[in-house]
């Protein structure tokens, strides 16, 4: 960054603007240029780290009103960067965690952007996730299940303080209560979550002997889901504050249940409809006819007309799977497949033989529309 370069228009703000208004900008245009965003232009970083550096001028009161009185002047001969003294440019992630408030240590510079790491207070309880199995019907018409699985649980002895009844709590030494601390690395200042207290700004005086001080005990947890009509495989349900418990008396995570819909024995689903394939006597798709075909519901007569081909397919409208949001059922699809004898009787054979000849089938045993599409070949 060139020393004319003018931080306020670096940071797209005016002269004036606030300090919330400089940290929203400096967000903006972090993001933009940070180089994990730009893998494949290699001027980001250098835009990255110079956006960086004006953000660190003007979030510092001391330094802005230098900077506003004197300019670049007033960073030059041992508080610049990059000259004698100055030390160049510090990692350019300890402003994200500066700036947003990040904790020290690992995590990646995105879950510093979107709230991870370290900070002030105890942070809420992990979130779980329970992979329940259920039938095509029990998905259709809806179930409660109750389900049980391990997870940690705020301890009943000292109600998840992590202190012994009777003692409680007193403010960090180290932090002061604040659950940060603030150390210096070079020209910058790098907040970081408390080592002593862990970001709670509170230590405890005596731990809790049924949880050495953790205020979570691990427990088989029982409960109750209520899983609507019309899930499908991949269908998330979640239950508030049923993951683990947070440390140090913290709001508990929640919990995900995943759904997972068995194969069914005889229908197929594809999104609202079901499909099944019912194979059928010659005799019937010849003559005609009703069969029943089975339902979710229960069975339903079907209506086979007579000449009735092998693959037709038949729609029983409404007779497919519920909506999740209430609209209109989805539809059965039957799809008829002629069923060819493996065996005759010899009075069977007879008969057919004669039904056969009635037919001219002896002399022409192809369809007429496929015999009159490859003629040519015959005549050949």
């Amino acid at each position: 960054m060139a020393d004319t370069t003018d931080y306020y228009e670096l940071l797209g703000v005016s002269r004036d603007a606030t300090e919330q208004d400089i940290k929203k900008a400096y967000r903006k245009m972090a993001m933009k240029y940070h180089p994990d965003k730009n893998p494949d232009d290699p001027s980001a970083e250098a835009k990255f780290k110079e956006i960086g550096h004006a953000y660190e001028v003007l979030s510092d009161a001391d330094k802005r009103a230098a900077y506003d009185r004197y300019g670049h002047a007033a960073f030059e001969g041992g508080m610049g960067r990059g000259g004698a003294g100055g030390g160049g440019f510090h990692d350019p992630f300890d402003i994200f965690r500066e700036a947003f408030g990040g904790g020290g240590g690992g995590g990646g510079i995105f879950e510093q952007f979107f709230g991870g790491g370290g900070g002030g207070g105890a942070q809420r309880g992990n979130d779980l996730r329970y992979d329940l199995e259920i039938s095509l019907e029990e998905a259709a018409a809806g179930v409660e299940k109750t389900i049980k699985y391990r997870r940690q649980a705020a301890c009943g002895v000292c109600s998840g303080s992590g202190a012994e009844p009777g003692s409680g709590k007193r403010t960090c030494p180290t932090c002061g209560g604040a659950g940060q601390v603030i150390s210096s690395r070079g020209f910058f200042q790098v907040r970081q979550a408390c080592p002593t207290c862990g970001g709670a700004g509170q230590v405890i005086e005596k731990p809790c002997s049924n949880c050495s001080g953790h205020g979570v005990v691990a427990e088989t947890h029982s409960l109750k889901v209520k899983i609507p009509a019309g899930v499908d495989t991949g269908s998330r349900l979640r239950s508030s504050g049923s993951g683990e418990a947070g440390p140090n008396g913290a709001a508990a995570g929640d919990l995900y249940v995943i759904i997972h819909v068995k194969d069914h024995e005889v229908f197929e689903r594809h999104d609202e409809n079901l499909f099944c394939l019912i194979p059928i006597k010659f005799t019937l798709a010849a003559l005609g006819g009703t069969i029943e075909v089975p339902t979710l519901s229960g069975r339903a007569s079907l209506k086979i007309p007579a000449g009735t081909q092998s693959g037709t397919t038949f729609r029983l409208r409404g007779k497919g799977m519920p909506t999740l949001r209430g609209g209109q059922p989805g539809d059965q699809l039957v799809q008829v497949e002629i069923e060819v004898p493996k065996k005759l009787s010899g009075e069977q054979r007879e008969k057919l033989e004669a039904f056969a000849e009635a037919c001219g089938d002896a002399d022409r045993p192809v369809s007429e529309s496929f015999f009159e599409k490859a003629k040519k070949w015959f005549d050949a």
